[in-house]
């Protein structure tokens, strides 16, 4: 297991060997998600947008501006 020291201005290093694993280098940004009580974990969070790209599959048909505005307000109406 990897240990890491918290310094006076509440600062860590991360072990090598975690930043290998999340690959990790200079510059990049890191979440603590918590996962529960007193638990945490530490996520890369170095994706771009770009990295999204794909991951949701196109509509079979083209959804007009006024289909999405009416959508929006019956939805929006009953949720009130």
């Amino acid at each position: 297991m990897a240990t890491a020291s918290v310094t006076s201005k509440g600062q860590i290093t991360i072990p090598v060997a975690v930043r290998v694993a999340l690959g990790l280098e200079a510059g990049s940004r890191v979440e603590f998600v918590q996962t529960e009580a007193g638990k945490f974990a530490i996520v890369a969070a170095t994706n771009s947008v770009n990295a999204l790209k794909g991951m949701l599959r196109k509509p079979s048909s083209p959804i007009s501006i006024d289909d999405m505005n009416a959508a929006i307000a019956s939805h929006g109406a009953k949720a009130r």
